[in-house]
């Protein structure tokens, strides 16, 4: 068994999509031609987003929309780089909100939390050091 991909359900895919590849210079790898399901080039494991009118179909008992939590669901998608001061001011000015500024970690990493406006809550992270 392999970790394969994450999809998170989203109010419109397409903005999603947009937002991260603005915020975090991921790239599309495709959209669905009914809009309602899209992936992004994330190296071996795929972040897919996925329209909340599928998670009611596939849930139809519901399921919690992090786009309407007032707070941030007890999950969060980490994206490793190498500056992450760099990574997080550009992604609160994609529209972002900081909920952790930059700080170093007693462990050598470098991290800062935000929140996208879809809800997804995103780490930022330099690597973890091998040891």
């Amino acid at each position: 068994m392999k970790f394969g991909y994450t999809i998170i359900y989203v109010p419109a895919v397409d903005a999603s999509l947009r937002f991260f590849e603005t915020a975090f210079g991921l790239r599309r790898r495709m959209l669905h031609a009914s809009g309602t399901y899209g992936e992004l080039e994330t190296g071996d494991t795929t972040l897919a987003f996925a329209d909340h009118a599928l998670g009611k179909m596939h849930f139809p008992d519901g399921h919690v929309a992090a786009s309407e939590s007032v707070q941030p669901l007890g999950m969060e998608i980490a994206l490793v780089t190498d500056d992450v001061g760099l990574a997080h001011a550009r992604a609160l000015a994609a529209g972002a909100t900081e909920l952790a500024a930059p700080q170093q970690q007693p462990w050598g990493q470098s991290v800062s939390y935000v929140r996208c406006p879809d809800g997804t809550l995103v780490e930022l992270c330099t690597p973890v050091a091998a040891g």
